[in-house]
């Protein structure tokens, strides 16, 4: 497991901060709760909701969740990439609490969080993540269920419980959404496009002196996650060239390059 990054950090300080000062039932927990139906007038929920929690189970479960995956995945994507995906991952959660469930007040920070998990799957799909602490379940398929758990309970609320599975919806979709707007803005986008326009470019003296720089890293001094995923990267690289490697992929090689 990765040390503690600073975003992950933070934001768990300021959850369990909030569980203490905003208690079920009390004005500032109202005050603060999202309303989609009244959003016009209490704007602030978009994002107050975020950080409010309905007892100490439901922080527990979301706090647990950040925990594990956040750091990893704000080691890959960096501080700023990864408080983008957060808070705009409970945006989205709010969204789709508008246009599918105005009518129920929601808190928590399910949506954000089901958002890192989705980031994390994205980047790690075939790592086993053991649900309960016992059962194996590969982090795509654990991806799925909760999207179709969370489609099946929204659409027949009768059958659940007082769970926001909107917000969860909502999460998931920002957060793809975020992840893949970024990769096109870093060029992903623009060199498939050439790509297709001229197959048989060769590669170009800049990644050469990129895979020159990749190849130095010290892998010795690296933390055993980032060790494995360089050595991944790297074999990648000899593989299919390092065109084949998405914007993040280059971006992580470059961040490790630099130590």
């Amino acid at each position: 497991m990765l040390p503690m990054t600073p975003w992950v950090k933070r934001l768990l300080i300021a959850n369990v901060v909030m569980f203490f000062l905003a208690q079920p039932g009390t004005y500032l927990y109202m005050l603060l709760t999202l309303y989609p139906f009244a959003v016009y007038l209490r704007p602030w929920g978009l994002v107050t909701y975020m950080f409010l929690h309905g007892g100490f189970m439901h922080l527990l479960f979301n706090m647990l969740m950040l925990f594990f995956f956040g750091p990893r995945l704000e080691e890959r994507l960096g501080g700023r990439s990864f408080l983008w995906l957060y808070v705009l991952s409970g945006l989205g959660g709010a969204v789709f609490s508008f246009f599918f469930a105005r009518q129920y007040p929601v808190v928590g920070a399910s949506a954000a969080v089901y958002g890192v998990l989705l980031g994390y799957a994205m980047f790690w799909p075939r790592v086993r993540i053991y649900n309960w602490g016992i059962l194996p379940v590969e982090a795509w398929l654990l991806v799925t269920l909760a999207v179709l758990a969370s489609l099946y309970f929204g659409m027949n609320p009768s059958a659940g419980s007082n769970t926001a599975h909107f917000a969860h919806l909502g999460g998931l979709g920002f957060a793809f959404a975020y992840l893949r707007w970024r990769d096109w803005r870093r060029g992903s986008g623009q060199r498939a496009f050439k790509k297709a326009m001229n197959p048989q470019s060769t590669e170009k003296a800049p990644d050469r002196v990129a895979v020159a720089r990749w190849k130095g890293i010290g892998l010795e001094g690296l933390h055993e996650i980032n060790r494995e995923e360089v050595e991944r990267l790297l074999a990648k690289v000899e593989a299919d060239g390092p065109r084949s490697l998405t914007p993040s992929e280059r971006e992580f090689l470059d961040r490790m390059s630099r130590g």
